[in-house]
């Protein structure tokens, strides 16, 4: 199933594999130890294939010993973070890995305390949560757009590194990124997303009023990074000015953050199937197919 996963993910076509479709070279691949130092001359194909056949080992470890991971992607608009979340899920188990992007707060939300609504998204035993953009929202866009008060900003910051520490002594592996894009390189994203239709969804209001308060971003960046950036739970930066190596360094990262090891399901003899000589399928005629339009 995992071959399947990582052959079909939904991913870019050039970044596809076609050779990990075959069973035996997934296991080629599989038997690579970890960590390991690529080559300068790398490929990008072949060293994402490597990475996410990892991801589904560290998957599996987690399930296993029952291990809740927490990650938390911020950045910059464009700066590639969805890009990163979709190479890491491409291959793994919904029911094991999910992503959380929470949109504007309810009525109802708003009356609550500010973490109340990230604390029921956190991961179960044996859950990875992947959150796309997370609580900081109140140190970066909230802020800035003026959507919460100075006293709950201050609030945030004294309160979220011991929030984050309590969730820590929970026994929650949490791990945070920030990807960082230069000017030139984010100024090109945001003009190729507005001349490609396919991609300007992408763009909302709060994308192009951001550009107005492109220093108060910063800045708002950089108070967070004072007061969150600790030893317990530190913030590492990921350079995104190109989307694939940071795609690589990112998941290379990651699993160098969690402790697993392969924990192959060994091979087993299958049952006979079951039979049935009285047992007579409805006529094909009496079912509606899919049309074969390939």
């Amino acid at each position: 199933m995992a071959t399947k996963q990582l052959s079909n993910g939904g991913g870019e076509v050039q970044e596809m594999a076609p050779e990990i479709a075959r069973e035996e070279q997934y296991w080629i691949l599989a038997d690579r130890s970890e960590p390991r130092k690529p080559s300068k001359d790398y490929n990008y194909v072949e060293e994402l294939a490597h990475l996410q056949i990892e991801l589904i080992k560290m998957q599996e470890c987690v399930k296993q010993n029952r291990l809740r991971l927490c990650v938390i992607f911020e950045g910059r608009d464009a700066a590639g973070k969805g890009g990163v979340i979709k190479r890491i899920t491409d291959p793994l188990n919904p029911r094991v890995c999910r992503v959380v992007a929470l949109g504007t707060p309810t009525e109802k939300e708003r009356g609550q305390w500010y973490f109340q609504r990230y604390v029921a998204e956190l991961p179960s035993a044996g859950e990875i949560v992947l959150f796309d953009r997370s609580w900081y929202n109140r140190a970066g866009v909230e802020h800035v757009m003026g959507f919460c008060t100075d006293d709950e900003y201050k609030e945030f910051l004294r309160s979220c590194p011991l929030f984050e520490e309590m969730l820590i002594r929970s026994g929650i592996i949490l791990v945070k990124y920030w990807f960082s894009v230069n000017d030139e390189e984010q100024e090109l994203r945001f003009q190729q997303r507005m001349r490609n239709p396919v991609k300007r969804w992408k763009l909302s209001k709060m994308d192009i009023e951001s550009r107005r308060h492109w220093v108060d971003y910063s800045k708002a960046k950089d108070h967070m990074f004072a007061a969150t950036d600790t030893k317990a739970s530190p913030w590492y930066v990921v350079n995104s000015d190109s989307k694939k190596q940071s795609r690589l360094n990112c998941i290379a990262h990651l699993l160098s953050q969690v402790p697993y090891t392969d924990l192959r399901p060994v091979e087993t003899d299958l049952p006979p199937r079951q039979s049935d000589p009285g047992y007579q399928r409805p006529k094909m005629t009496s079912q509606k197919f899919v049309p074969n339009t390939y």
